[in-house]
């Protein structure tokens, strides 16, 4: 940058630009995203970025946007492309007036990024969110001390096979993954992937690994740099292993009593008739 400690302001966060960096302060004010208000504040390497983007927002507005690289940020890999647009933590929303300014700086940023940046990184390069950690579940309390995972089961949530099974601690050397769903979307949950695994897992509900999101339970502020905290553990102790790509098939009875669920917050409002009918065809299509 030219000019080091230069600061460009907009809507819930101000970017700082450094020579080697870009220092990210979210606000906290009622209308942030909590997600970044959770966040506080990001130090984002350049070598961490592939590029940087400038399009027209709503409303009067522009959107200034850093790409990350593929496997440097532990949050953007635990998130997986199911965060909103609105909580994206790489956009800067500004007001049009301000455009000029905003392209400056995407120029001057470009300048700097190097032709190889956007090749995936072989490690993070941006900090994970600090531990310890911790956040309730609808079936549990699930916290992070930087090397052990614990699932404590609630007797209001808690599947009978979790019961069985007991509360559980998972030290990060046993790990290989981390598995989240948002808790946006019927059946969020979170799920821990052995570093010997095989085979298809269990259902989230089901399996002493995970812990299942609801209404209230497991928001994406806290479950998230959750997850990435996790994953970027696991990551300094080897290669993260791979999300598995579908469920196993279920019992029919259990298919017909989701479907009756969804069914149940589709009329209440808190599923949009798109996600109904999406969800409902693949339930139907685990058959």
């Amino acid at each position: 940058m030219s000019r080091m400690g230069d600061v460009l302001a907009g809507f819930h966060a101000a970017w700082e630009f450094e020579s080697d960096s870009v220092l990210i302060r979210y606000e906290r004010g009622i209308r942030t995203p909590k997600l970044f208000q959770s966040l506080g504040e990001r130090r984002i390497p350049l070598s961490a970025l592939s590029g940087v983007t400038l399009t027209p927002g709503k409303r009067g507005t522009v959107v200034l946007r850093a790409e990350p690289r593929p496997g440097a940020d532990p949050l953007m890999e635990a998130a997986a492309g199911q965060l909103k647009e609105g909580c994206d933590p790489y956009r800067l929303v500004l007001p049009a007036e301000r455009e000029v300014l905003a392209e400056y700086y995407a120029d001057e940023l470009r300048a700097l990024l190097k032709p190889d940046d956007g090749e995936p990184a072989e490690r993070f390069l941006v900090p994970a969110p600090e531990v310890p950690l911790s956040f309730k579940a609808y079936d549990g309390k699930a916290s992070f001390d930087g090397k052990t995972v614990r699932f404590r089961w609630f007797w209001t949530g808690a599947s009978s096979a979790k019961w069985k099974a007991g509360d559980q601690s998972f030290p990060v050397t046993d790990l290989g993954g981390v598995e989240w769903r948002s808790p946006e979307v019927f059946e969020g949950h979170l799920r821990l992937i052995p570093r010997d695994g095989d085979g298809q897992p269990v259902q989230a509900d089901q399996d002493p690994a995970a812990v299942v999101f609801g209404l209230g339970y497991g928001p994406v502020h806290e479950s998230l740099p959750f997850a990435a905290a996790v994953l970027a553990a696991v990551r300094e102790r080897g290669p993260v292993a791979a999300v598995p790509a579908s469920a196993p098939r279920r019992d029919p009875a259990d298919i017909a009593e989701r479907i009756r669920h969804l069914g149940e917050l589709h009329q209440a409002g808190l599923v949009t008739d798109e996600e109904f009918s999406v969800k409902k065809a693949e339930l139907l299509a685990e058959l």
